[in-house]
């Protein structure tokens, strides 16, 4: 015969007190069979599903037991570390470590949790101070342990919570290394949702003639969570989610997808249609993920999309809807993402979004349950309408998109066309014998001279500066004549080719030689020219 209240599984008083004040009076089924026999001392393989108030089941035995070594003694040599929780996620490590200190708030046993995501050196002050319950993901304890911050040679009591999620994640090896560094004589508490052959087989390696304790058939959801199933599109899920939720009117829903991509992208898209939505998943920092967690908890989002990762340790009181927008590949993390819903005996609601290509999902979930789940359809939803409308959206961009290019490509072409329209224009232009150029220039190019008379007849005698200079320098500042003149006469200037004189020989073309000829007038200091190569005549 089971307990019908806590006062009569033989706890102490102050741990009462603390049950009493959390609002609990009944224990529940998996609490009521699992406290008497850990207190007794025996190892315990716990089978429950998620919400059932496992935690308790454990723990309170666990602060039970370990009372004797409470004391308010600043030394850490009087606090060890007497029961280890083993746990897979950051989330589910902090949920558990919470309960924890708020059942033994009235005793003096230290607790902390430790877990990856954060700095290491923010953990080593509270575990090297000493705690006698310790909660931890494997990999940040074995970090620990190299540090020789944690000291786990005086452990009690050992529990594996959630050993399934630890098989599908890779922590095994991790565990067994765990377990090497703890006292041979000790106490195993073993919990999983889930049983398969590969938790069996670590069963007997950690358990010693252990209590079998099972509150519900194996690999089942709770009763009090109603399941339905929609059959739509992968591209009308969005719109039938934005649907339901508005149509309902409902806040803190919890939608799983499979992968940490998809998780940001349908959180961006639900936040433009309105709904007030974050997203959970392992890419994000501990920070970003405690803060949407405690939006979502306070009321503040309507829609947390969450990777599995958030499958274990989201635990919300009266949490009314959970959405698979995709199934998972393993049936057995739908039984996991469902259980977030429905606890505590409290009702709940699950409901799944199937594409034609995740039927097969779908039976395996069902051969798993060993029951059909109801296929249901949306009121005032037509999934046909909006693949309708999004085939008709990408044919009219794609069509626009084409008559986009086919202008685009018509435009260069004119464009192209009369760009060398005009080239050539300019060039019969130049070559004609029009107004294009002054007189001046026109009769140096006939002529086969690049320069005009005045200069040409400066070159000829020798001088560099046209007559107007000469006469400024006479007149005006007669050191600035001389160095102009001697930079004139400085063997580093370019020689100035002579004219063609013979009539034979026809004149190279020079279209700017009037340029050139112009920037000579003036010549450039030596040092601040840029040195040239003569050019060898050509005959």
């Amino acid at each position: 015969m089971h307990a019908s209240s806590f006062d009569e599984l033989g706890l102490r008083p102050e741990i009462l007190r603390a049950v009493t004040e959390s609002g609990y009076t009944t224990p529940t089924p998996i609490q009521a069979q699992a406290i008497p026999e850990i207190l007794a001392g025996h190892d315990i393989m716990g089978g429950a599903q998620t919400g059932t108030g496992k935690t308790a089941g454990f723990g309170l035995p666990i602060l039970q037991k370990l009372s004797p070594y409470a004391n308010s003694s600043p030394s850490p040599a009087r606090h060890h570390v007497r029961a280890l929780i083993l746990a897979p996620t950051r989330e589910l490590a902090i949920q558990v470590e919470e309960q924890i200190k708020v059942y033994g708030k009235h005793t003096n046993l230290r607790s902390t949790c430790v877990y990856g995501g954060v700095d290491i050196r923010q953990q080593l002050p509270i575990v090297r101070g000493g705690v006698e319950i310790l909660v931890a993901t494997p990999g940040r304890l074995l970090d620990h342990v190299e540090q020789k911050s944690i000291h786990l040679g005086q452990v009690e009591i050992f529990v594996l919570d959630e050993a399934d999620r630890m098989l599908d994640m890779g922590f095994i090896p991790d565990i067994k290394r765990i377990m090497a560094l703890l006292p041979a004589k000790r106490q195993n508490l073993l919990f999983s949702a889930t049983f398969s052959n590969e938790i069996k087989k670590l069963a007997d390696e950690l358990l010693n003639k252990p209590r079998l304790i099972e509150v519900a058939r194996r690999n089942t959801a709770a009763e009090t969570v109603s399941q339905t199933a929609y059959k739509v599109h992968q591209e009308a899920k969005r719109p039938l989610l934005v649907h339901l939720v508005k149509s309902r009117s409902v806040w803190q829903v919890l939608c799983f997808v499979r992968t940490k991509h998809g998780a940001s992208r349908l959180a961006r898209q639900l936040e433009k249609d309105g709904l007030a939505t974050s997203a959970i998943h392992g890419d994000k920092t501990q920070a970003a993920r405690l803060e949407a967690l405690a939006k979502f908890k306070d009321g503040k989002l309507q829609v947390l999309v969450a990777t599995d990762v958030a499958a274990r340790g989201l635990d919300i009181d009266d949490m009314p809807l959970v959405v698979n927008y995709e199934l998972p590949h393993v049936p057995e993390d739908y039984i996991h993402r469902i259980g977030r819903t429905g606890r505590a005996g409290a009702t709940g609601e699950a409901i799944s979004f199937v594409a034609p290509e995740e039927e097969k999902y779908l039976g395996e979930i069902e051969r798993l349950l060993k029951k059909k789940i109801t296929i249901d359809v949306a009121d005032g939803f037509d999934p046909a309408t909006i693949v309708r409308e999004r085939e008709a959206r990408s044919t009219t961009e794609s069509r626009d998109g084409r008559r986009g290019s086919s202008a685009r490509g018509a435009a260069r072409q004119s464009s192209h066309a009369g760009q060398g329209g005009s080239s050539r224009q300019r060039r019969g232009e130049s070559a004609s014998d029009g107004d294009a150029l002054p007189k001046v220039r026109r009769e140096a190019g006939t002529n086969g001279d690049a320069l005009p008379k005045v200069r040409r007849e400066a070159a000829t005698h020798g001088d560099a500066l046209p007559k107007v200079r000469r006469e400024a320098a006479t007149s005006g500042d007669a050191r600035r004549a001389e160095r102009e003149a001697a930079y004139a006469k400085n063997p580093d200037q370019p020689p100035i080719r002579p004219a063609h004189t013979t009539d034979d020989a026809t004149p190279p073309h020079r279209p700017h030689a009037h340029i050139h000829a112009a920037r000579r007038v003036k010549p450039v200091p030596a040092l601040l020219q840029k040195r040239r190569t003569p050019e060898p005549e050509k005959v």
